[in-house]
């Protein structure tokens, strides 16, 4: 009797967890179709606009493609000037954050993608030349070498971009109407003031806000900080009162499949591929984990994507539904271009999240004093 009870409970652990997953949506957030950044290290512009997009859709109910180029262009210009009055001395790369196209569209405004939308390398975005071009002449210029040239790096970095990524417009139509890309945003009526970026690291006080040193963060954005079950609620809060979120995760781990379209964080290692199609046991993620797994570099600023939408499996665990920006028609790529991602994914690996201020609770408005 003994044995055929240990064989009972043993059937009974294989088919609680051999379960393919099934998942019921339980809110969807309007967004755009899912686009390729191509061979660039642009997904913060591709995953903010795609975020704005679904914003001004939100505020007035327009369904407008917005460029991603037109961020993209402007911020290497930032970029190059952080690098030289900093005398080389930070990191110069593709890489950025979703504060960046915010500030991009306080400082230039916006565009259509029709308008402006940059050109392609054999139908694809490809910025590989761009950062190793640019740096040598801005480098150049701050060595000051009395045997080199000393170039205008202002113009050189200009034409480069103008090259590689195309001239910017002035002016143009849209809907049979004459726009800057100032006016084009206040017509939208986008006001990138409204946005905040919040985070959950212990190093910091909770319920403040500091500039986070990460690579990628070159023009000192700061954040709020949160305790990380305070974010994570917070986070599925906004998404359930119809507020989308741009995210800034680590993309890592083995366990993050844009082939199988999931995101998950087994208890068990030797579960990983079983994870990629099958719900498992997964790991209960703390705050105190979480920051060694920050401070080891085992977690980093890898990856933007928007975040449009909650799921659910057959046994209730949720999951944020995350639109990437790697193209979404083909063999390997699942979901059509979307990631299921698990709670404790998230709790583990995500870096920030960026939202307008009003999908916040005004209690945690009020602890934040904003």
């Amino acid at each position: 009797m003994k044995q055929v009870i240990i064989i009972a409970v043993f059937l009974f652990t294989i088919l609680s967890f051999s379960q393919k997953y099934e998942f019921k949506s339980i809110v969807d957030i309007e967004a755009s179709n899912v686009k390729s950044q191509g061979n660039t290290g642009t997904c913060w512009s591709f995953s903010t606009s795609s975020f704005i997009e679904s914003e001004i859709f939100r505020i007035s109910g327009q369904n407008i493609d917005i460029s991603e180029m037109y961020s993209v262009r402007k911020t290497y210009e930032d970029k190059a000037w952080n690098y030289v009055m900093r005398q080389g001395k930070i990191q110069f790369s593709q890489g950025g954050l979703a504060h960046d196209v915010l500030n991009s569209i306080r400082d230039n405004g916006l565009v259509p993608e029709i308008a402006f939308g940059g050109l392609y390398q054999e139908k694809v975005y490809n910025h590989s030349k761009i950062v190793p071009q640019i740096k040598t002449i801005l480098d150049i210029y701050i060595k000051n070498d009395k045997d080199s040239e000393h170039p205008d790096w202002k113009k050189a970095t200009s034409d480069i971009l103008d090259k590689e990524i195309g001239s910017t417009p002035k002016e143009f139509v849209f809907d049979g109407k004459k726009y800057t890309p100032t006016s084009f945003v206040k017509m939208l009526k986008f006001n990138a003031t409204d946005y905040i970026t919040l985070t959950s690291f212990a190093h910091q006080p909770f319920y403040t806000n500091f500039v986070l040193n990460i690579p990628d963060n070159f023009s000192n954005g700061s954040m709020y900080n949160l305790p990380l079950d305070e974010l994570t609620s917070l986070t599925e809060k906004a998404i359930k009162n119809g507020y989308s979120i741009a995210l800034d995760i680590d993309v890592s781990e083995k366990t993050f499949s844009v082939k199988n379209g999931i995101a998950v964080l087994p208890n068990n290692v030797a579960d990983n591929k079983k994870s990629l199609t099958e719900l498992v046991p997964e790991m209960k993620v703390t705050q105190e984990y979480r920051q060694t797994e920050f401070e080891n570099y085992n977690t980093t600023d890898d990856h933007l994507m928007h975040i449009v939408g909650l799921l659910k499996d057959q046994k209730g665990n949720v999951y944020f539904k995350v639109k990437n920006s790697w193209g979404g028609n083909s063999k390997r790529i699942g979901n059509g271009g979307y990631v299921y991602l698990s709670e404790a994914y998230f709790k583990l690996k995500v870096i920030s999240v960026l939202l307008h201020k009003e999908g916040i609770s005004k209690k945690h408005r009020k602890k934040m004093m904003i």
